[in-house]
């Protein structure tokens, strides 16, 4: 071996290539503690340097990174991949419980309805039975209170100021006159009655004075004058059942309209003006109101048969059926959905004698004509 390749061990003891001689001064590579100590020491492992910040997943701005354990008996945790954290794959969906099909309701409050309606009952079969001056009496309040809530809804939603004092007094003599004086009384007070809405709507400015008067004329003929005709009914004979009659025609009808449209109705009668009514609710008014017509007529009514009273019977359910579409199109143009609340589970007074007030002539008019005015 040539001398000249390898440095003499000179100072240093060092044997080897002369360009990997220490340098003169220079701390020795090896540890700086003695040999029998080296066996006492653990070495630390060799930590990889982790990749340059900067990336997706270095936000740290500066803090210490490690990328293995620090102790070789550390169990090493591996950083989730960072496709699953940026993109995590959707979880299947749970399977959904089938939703419970809702019940049909009523849309009211059924038992305060049926309490309501049987309290008015009682109150209508006794003062019909006892003392006929006394229906009358409840008559003329039912039309007083029916106009109040009406001109109410007007003023309140369209600025109508139909003048309720001359359209009070004047329904509550048209009420009397016809139950007196008979057709004739009662459009004598209808004519007086309109006379006296102009009259008293005079003492305001002239601005709506049109359609006041309009709406005070209108109020007279829909409530107070076709409420007259119950009062003529109580007037013959056997009047007392005869009004029974029109009023059991028209809550059957009503009832049975409810009913079967409740439970089969699936095509809509007009649903512009009233969305619940059905072609079977209609089909159901009818073949309730005449059976009961039937039925009613033969045993109520003296000297009526009981195709008289399959006749009546249709005409109620048409005569109700088209006057509850009638209030629901004032009410739909009023934007509200009853016309009071007076009456718990029904609404207002106005709401029960939708029905019955465009009834009431056609029936008056088919007794007289089928068994006379008694």
């Amino acid at each position: 071996m040539n001398d000249s390749s390898w440095g003499a061990p000179q100072q240093t003891g060092y044997w080897g290539p002369p360009d990997r001689r220490p340098v003169q001064g220079a701390a020795p590579a090896g540890p700086a503690y003695d040999a029998p100590q080296a066996q006492q020491t653990r070495p630390m492992p060799i930590v990889p340097e982790g990749p340059a910040s900067g990336g997706d997943q270095d936000d740290d701005r500066g803090a210490a990174r490690w990328s293995g354990p620090p102790f070789r008996d550390d169990t090493p945790h591996a950083p989730p991949h960072p496709a699953a954290q940026q993109n995590p794959e959707p979880m299947p969906d749970a399977p959904q419980p089938a939703p419970a099909p809702q019940k049909k309701t009523a849309g009211r409050d059924l038992g305060a309805a049926i309490g309501v309606g049987v309290g008015l009952g009682v109150v209508i079969v006794a003062s019909l039975f006892f003392v006929k001056a006394v229906f009358v009496g409840v008559i003329t309040v039912a039309v007083v209170v029916g106009l109040w809530e009406l001109t109410s809804r007007l003023q309140e939603r369209k600025g109508i100021k139909a003048p309720l004092v001359p359209l009070a007094v004047g329904g509550a003599a048209m009420v009397i006159a016809g139950y007196a004086r008979g057709p004739e009384g009662a459009w004598v007070a209808m004519a007086l009655t309109a006379l006296a809405v102009l009259v008293w709507r005079m003492t305001e400015p002239p601005e709506g004075y049109l359609k006041d008067v309009t709406a005070g004329v209108f109020a007279a003929f829909y409530v107070p004058f076709l409420a007259t005709f119950v009062a003529m009914m109580l007037t013959a004979h056997d009047g007392p059942w005869r009004v029974l009659t029109f009023l059991l025609l028209t809550v059957v009808s009503d009832t049975g309209a409810y009913a079967v449209g409740w439970r089969f109705g699936t095509h809509k009668l007009a649903p512009r003006i009233s969305p619940g009514k059905t072609r079977e609710g209609l089909v159901g008014a009818v073949a309730f109101a005449m059976v009961a017509g039937a039925l009613c007529v033969q045993f109520l009514i003296d000297d009526g048969t009981w195709w008289q009273g399959l006749v009546i019977g249709l005409a109620v359910a048409a005569t109700a059926t088209l006057g509850d579409l009638g209030e629901s199109m004032i009410k739909r143009d009023l934007g509200i959905k009853d016309m009071g609340t007076l009456l718990p589970g029904h609404g207002g007074i106005m709401d029960r004698l939708d029905s019955l007030l465009p009834t009431a002539p056609v029936v008056w008019l088919l007794l007289v004509l089928f068994v006379g005015s008694g």
